[in-house]
């Protein structure tokens, strides 16, 4: 029986990709206006997101440095001068990117239905960012007080998906067992894939409709309005 749903954060609850979008391109525009390569600095920023956040996941650096990195690296890619002071310059780009937080349509209409269903299910989070930024955002969306407990890497010892340890530690601080627990999310190996391999229930959020073929028993949503109908599914 599943007892409790973990959602993913970024990209599964909450637009990551359009906030990013917005400030990103605000910032490049107050450093250089009317850049050749405006329109590619979103993709170019989440890229070097892909590129240095395994550092921090890994102990390699701390979460601040990883940012430096990722900031200089934006800017010699585009020709731009490196700030003197990048935590100051990144704050800025913060500054924007925080205008622009939304939650996906179909958030808080399926919180709604799994509240409603009389299942007595817990609702929480399961996410590999920072509890202050996290927390930030889930308050901003008005959803902190409907998904509890909120779970990041500082509260499970350092421990990042897809480490198998990070989903077990998840369950025992739900008092679960993992077969109970079911993720949902936008990465088809960190929410998906991963947790299916401690005896989670995975579901992988393919919000494009890729159509890309998934390892079973990993069921594919292309919205988060389809997942009580997969609950249904799995307790039937």
């Amino acid at each position: 029986m599943i007892r409790s749903i973990l959602f993913d954060l970024d990209e599964t609850l909450f637009d990551h990709r359009g906030a990013v979008a917005h400030g990103v391109t605000r910032w490049t525009e107050s450093v250089a206006p009317g850049h050749a390569l405006l329109p590619e600095t979103p993709s170019l920023w989440r890229e070097l997101e892909d590129k240095h956040l395994p550092a921090w996941h890994s102990g390699e650096c701390s979460f601040e440095e990883q940012r430096r990195r990722r900031l200089r690296e934006f800017c010699v890619r585009l020709g731009l001068p490196v700030p003197p002071d990048l935590d100051e310059a990144f704050a800025r780009f913060l500054a924007h990117y925080e205008t622009a937080w939304a939650a996906f349509p179909d958030a808080v209409p399926v919180l709604d239905a799994l509240d409603d269903s009389g299942r007595g299910l817990t609702l929480g989070v399961l996410t590999n960012g920072v509890p202050l930024q996290q927390e930030a955002k889930l308050r901003r969306l008005g959803l902190l007080d409907r998904l509890d407990p909120v779970l990041t890497p500082d509260a499970l010892g350092g421990r990042f998906k897809p480490d198998p340890e990070c989903y077990l530690r998840a369950a025992a601080k739900l008092g679960l067992c993992p077969d109970e627990v079911l993720l949902v999310g936008d990465n088809l190996e960190l929410d998906a894939v991963g947790p299916t391999h401690v005896g989670m229930h995975g579901v992988w959020l393919d919000r494009h409709a890729t159509g890309r073929p998934v390892p079973a028993p990993v069921v594919t949503v292309t919205s988060l309005s389809e997942l009580p109908g997969v609950i249904d599914g799995l307790t039937s």
